[in-house]
């Protein structure tokens, strides 16, 4: 009699969605845009693109004003969150494309032979935070881009912690939006769309008519597709402790969204010059409207994963982490004064994506965890991607076994006063050769590396986030200690491209 009450009483529970975990572990879903700016969303003040769900999500959570990306561009960044590693020390510091394979920019190309795919990977011997999180019993799912190793290699989803994966392995397939394929676990799923090779709209169509533009806009549109698996792997493991790591390909070009956010946003914009494409990226024939278009969706996408979570009973069992890889493109086809899309920074194409100014580094960022994270809060806690795996390790109450370089920023999500760890770090062999750290409220940038050891600039981010005033000349003590620090945290790296040679003399 008495079981039979138990079980009845479970059965209750389980029916009112109320049900967690069977050994009350919580949950994580990690959800990273692409190339979504500082300013682009409502609650971190943009003023044209409307975000009500995320919005929503921080008045609920948490909003994280001091969130910085592990990198300024993508694999890098998506290493950086993955390994705990920040780029003195991670095996992947660029987009290295791997180009000495063949032709790897070309989408035929790379469908004909999937050995073209995909970037440089990273060594077997790398855990991942969903190695450690497969390791303490939960189930793992990766969602969207991976961009960290090509499927011929150890170095995928499923081979780096995953349980389960789909979506693009490669970043440069994510330059459309209307694949020839998709990834499922090992295995290519072939998608409803033709190839269309990336340039300027032919000659002798209208730029002003929409049929020109037919080819650019599809039958399978890869951010639903995601999204579909993405709810799907929620429903499968409601019984399960669970990891989701959603990185949606979304704001990143090309311009291609639903039509039905598109529409919205051509009737609020009205009329507008066509952008007409280029040896990257798609023409477009509303591009300021289709580019606020993706915004929503993702919005709305996060809407539904935060509705699934409450619909399968683990919502408030769920710390749920958003934000974006790096700060807005510096491409021609997105406005970004237009949307001030860098917010509290400066919208110059020389400090948003690739620098690691703040236009370039900063993230819009959001915690939530229902009945732990105060709704509405705020934390100026200076924070970082490879900060995640030390924080979810300390919330688990486990120490991870490898190296990693982060601290748990899991104090801060409890509303606790947290003293900055000694510093936060970045490199990156690109755009000149990049080097910063930030220091309390000190930010120190050294830019042309690769022309010599140039001197750093030094901007105090209390009074002046957009980093006008470099304040080196005055400071010399911080110069030195921030001198010694870069020193202390960069290591050789491994693969020559990402070597910066004045570091390493």
């Amino acid at each position: 009699m008495f079981k039979r009450i138990i079980l009845i009483l479970i059965t209750f529970l389980y029916s009112c969605g109320q049900i967690i975990n069977k050994d009350n572990k919580p949950n994580f879903v990690f959800i990273l845009a692409d190339d979504l700016g500082y300013g682009e969303l409502g609650v971190f003040g943009q003023k044209i693109i409307e975000t009500p769900f995320l919005d929503q999500l921080a008045k609920d959570g948490m909003i994280l004003t001091d969130h910085y990306s592990g990198s300024p561009v993508c694999a890098p960044a998506r290493a950086v969150l993955m390994t705990g590693l920040h780029t003195g020390n991670s095996p992947i510091r660029g987009n290295g494309e791997w180009k000495e394979r063949g032709d790897v920019w070309s989408f035929k190309a790379m469908f004909d032979d999937p050995n073209l795919e995909g970037q440089r990977p990273m060594p077997d011997s790398i855990i991942t935070v969903a190695s450690f999180l497969q390791s303490q019993g939960y189930k793992t799912g990766m969602i969207g881009k991976w961009g960290l190793g090509a499927p011929n290699t150890n170095s995928v989803p499923n081979k780096m912690g995953f349980d389960f994966f789909y979506g693009y392995n490669c970043q440069r397939q994510a330059h459309t939006l209307y694949p020839s394929h998709l990834w499922k676990n090992g295995e290519r799923d072939i998608l409803n769309n033709k190839i269309v090779n990336k340039g300027k709209l032919a000659q002798g169509l209208d730029p002003y008519m929409e049929e020109s533009y037919q080819d650019y806009n599809q039958n399978d549109y890869a951010p639903t597709l995601m999204h579909n698996e993405a709810l799907g792997f929620l429903d499968r493991n409601k019984n399960n402790n669970f990891f989701l790591y959603y990185a949606s390909p979304i704001p990143h070009l090309p311009l291609q969204a639903p039509l039905k956010w598109v529409n919205y946003y051509r009737e609020k914009f009205g009329k507008e010059e066509p952008y007409l494409g280029d040896d990257g990226y798609y023409p477009n024939i509303s591009p300021m409207a289709t580019y606020a278009a993706m915004i929503s969706y993702l919005d709305q996408q996060v809407g539904e994963i935060v509705s699934k979570l409450k619909e399968i009973g683990q919502y408030e069992n769920t710390l749920i982490i958003f934000t974006s890889d790096n700060g807005p493109t510096f491409k021609d086809q997105v406005d970004i004064e237009f949307f001030n899309s860098t917010g509290l920074f400066v919208n110059s194409k020389k400090t948003v994506k690739g620098s690691l100014n703040e236009g370039g580094l900063r993230v819009p960022s959001i915690a939530s965890w229902p009945k732990k994270i105060k709704p509405g809060s705020k934390s100026d806690y200076p924070m970082t991607f490879y900060d995640y795996f030390a924080t979810v390790s300390d919330i688990l109450g486990e120490a991870p076994t490898n190296k990693i370089d982060g601290n748990s920023y899991y104090p801060s999500l409890m509303g606790e006063k947290q003293k900055m760890s000694s510093h936060l770090y970045w490199e990156f062999p690109a755009q000149g050769g990049q080097q910063a750290i930030r220091i309390d409220h000190w930010k120190g940038i050294r830019k042309n590396l690769f022309n010599g050891l140039s001197k750093i600039q030094l901007y105090n981010l209390k009074d002046d986030p957009k980093e006008l005033n470099d304040l080196a000349e005055t400071h010399p003590e911080v110069i030195e200690k921030m001198k010694r620090l870069m020193n202390e945290s960069h290591s050789k790296p491994e693969i020559n491209e990402f070597i910066i040679p004045v570091l390493d003399n």
